[in-house]
Parts: structure tokens; sequence; C-alpha cells
């Protein structure tokens, strides 16, 4: 089993809040300048920007890279421009600290313990075989599960309605949708647990007999009932095809025959 540590200050490696892999991190500690007088706020670039460096005089390398770096810039992501200003004094910023992710090489934001960027997910990690959109609602619940179980449950419960749809039901009425796949054979066992994301986030959307407010360890839950659907319904059957798939074709011939008569 592959080794798990939460991001801490006080850890060298641990499991990274963009890419989720254990990696090594390295910390970064920060200096400050003040800015100048005739430029006191922050650089946020904007379309303008990009259309007087392309109108500029600049040559052409030099443009390139400028719009490559305001790109990077644009993306809100924190990255580092290296300048050579010896006769500056900086001053050491205290509490306030970088991890860089050996793995993936993004950078995470710390006030003195604690994590503030990006926000980590309460969340188990996601099943990957879970299509782009679905995943981004199950991450998107992960980060808000804490301070709103019930909106984590209400997105969890839309999570469901599209799986629903990709796994070719309407994906407009959930109870037709999970009735149609039981009668295409259904697991029993996925049964109950689509029914139990979708009625708890049904309920989270419209409070009546079950209370969300207090319960994050059942919104918790329903993370680990999607993991458990989709590993059924997609993760399952893609192995299997993939394994079908190595049998020569000749024999896949001949088994597909036998199953046809």
């Amino acid at each position: 089993m592959a080794k798990s540590t939460s991001p801490s200050v006080k850890e060298t490696a641990f499991d990274c809040p963009y890419c989720g892999a254990y990696a090594a991190q390295h910390w970064i500690n920060l200096h400050a300048k003040y800015r100048e007088a005739s430029n006191k706020t922050p650089f946020i670039p904007d379309e303008e920007i990009f259309q007087r460096v392309k109108e500029s005089k600049l040559p052409e390398d030099h443009k390139e890279k400028f719009v490559a770096h305001l790109e990077k810039l644009q993306t809100g992501l924190i990255c580092f421009e290296r300048q050579e200003q010896g006769k500056y004094v900086y001053e050491d910023v205290h509490n306030l600290f970088l991890s860089q992710c050996f793995n993936c090489e993004k950078f995470s934001v710390w006030v003195h313990d604690r994590l503030v960027h990006p926000t980590a997910s309460a969340a188990p990690p996601a099943n990957q075989d879970l299509p782009h959109d679905i995943l981004q609602d199950y991450e998107e619940a992960g980060r808000i599960v804490n301070e709103s179980p019930r909106g984590a449950a209400a997105l969890l419960r839309l999570a469901i309605q599209k799986l629903c749809a990709f796994l070719g039901e309407g994906g407009k009425n959930i109870d037709d949708d999970i009735a149609s796949l039981v009668k295409k054979g259904l697991n029993p066992t996925t049964q109950k647990a689509l029914d139990a994301v979708r009625v708890i986030g049904n309920e989270a959307v419209h409070p009546g007999t079950l209370d969300l407010k207090d319960e994050r360890d059942t919104a918790i839950k329903l993370f680990k009932l999607v993991n458990i659907i989709a590993e059924q319904m997609i993760s399952n059957p893609k192995h299997v095809n993939e394994l079908y798939g190595q049998i020569p074709e000749a024999k896949r011939k001949s088994i597909e025959k036998r199953d046809g008569g």
C-alpha cells in the first residue's frame, strides 16, 4: 500500500494538495520589498497588457517570453521570476511560507502552520476513472465539506445524476435512472450506494427528516460511496475489458461465437 501523509509544516514529504501524490516537498522562506511609489498595487495582467506587448516593437523572442510569463501569471498559480538586484535590502517574511511539490512542481501557501492555498480537501481521494466534470464536483464537495456538509452532499447528488447520464440513462430523474440500471442487472450493493447518495443529497437540497447541519461524518461517507459506485460501474468493467482485449483475436471470435450460439 502506498505511503500517505497529510500536509504539514513538520514534514518534508506529504500528499500534495494539488496532484495528490505522496512526494518530497521543498520548503521556501519568503522575503519582501515594498513596491515602487509609481506602481503601488500588485500587477495582474489583463487583455490590454497582452495586446500592448503583442503590438510593441520588442524582438519577437522577447515578446514570446514575455507573453508566456503573462500567461503563467494569469493562471493564478504561484511562480518565480529571478531578478538580480543586489543593491536592494529585502525584509524577511516570517510565518508565511511556500512548499513546492517535487512531483507536480506547484506551490502551496502556508500561514504559520496552516495550509491556506490550495484549500485542502477533507474527502478521500477520488476514483480517477470518474469523468472529468463529475471529478470536479467531487473535488469541490471535498473543499467545502468541513464548512458545509449539506452543500457537499448536494454536490455529490449532482455527481450521481451526472454519473447516471454518463452510463447511458436520462440523467434527469435519478429514481428512473436507478430503476433502469437495476433492470440492466445493477449490483444490489451498488444500488444501495446510489440510493443513499441520492436520498441524503436530496435532503441536503430540500431539508426534511434528515438534518445534515452537524453531519460531517455522514457527508464523508457519501464520498466513499461515490468511489464504490465508480469502482463497480466504471473501473471494474474497464479492467475486465482491458484484460479481455489481451486475448488473441481468434480465441475472442471463438468465445463470441460460443456465446452467440
